[in-house]
């Protein structure tokens, strides 16, 4: 029995290594090349930047996925969205987008700073930022 016990608390600490390493490894490979390439291509389409911050509290593979989502709505998004002055000047107030995990999927804009929420399932799309944004 003590045997069992110890064997089962060892294949759990190692369980939970594995996990906190593959979602590093989804960090590394997955949201972080995302949230540049964001950053950059809404420089580069709206004339202005863009710093984008991915909160601590979204821990699992899927939450960080979505910040990834949420990253790759913004680069595919900026481009089509910013082929005017009017509505560069209008993206160009938000100056910060967190993105972090709550109750529900949506989107806060205030004072150059934009919320965009999932709750690890959905995430915010480019439609739902710019419609706060450029009112």
């Amino acid at each position: 029995m003590k045997h069992l016990l110890i064997a089962t608390a060892i294949m759990l600490a190692s369980m939970s290594a594995f996990a906190g390493k593959e979602e590093r490894e989804v960090m590394k490979t997955e949201v972080v090349p995302a949230v540049k390439k964001a950053e950059a291509t809404f420089k580069k389409s709206c004339g202005c930047a863009l710093k984008i911050s991915v909160k601590d509290n979204l821990k699992s593979i899927d939450e960080l996925r979505q910040a990834r989502n949420v990253s790759n709505a913004v680069d595919e998004g900026a481009p089509k969205h910013c082929n005017d002055d009017d509505s560069k000047k209008a993206m160009c107030a938000l100056k910060t987008l967190d993105i972090t995990k709550g109750a529900e999927t949506g989107f806060a804009f205030k004072g150059g700073k934009g919320v965009a929420t999932t709750e690890g399932q959905s995430y915010v799309t480019w439609d739902m930022i710019a419609r706060e944004v450029d009112k």
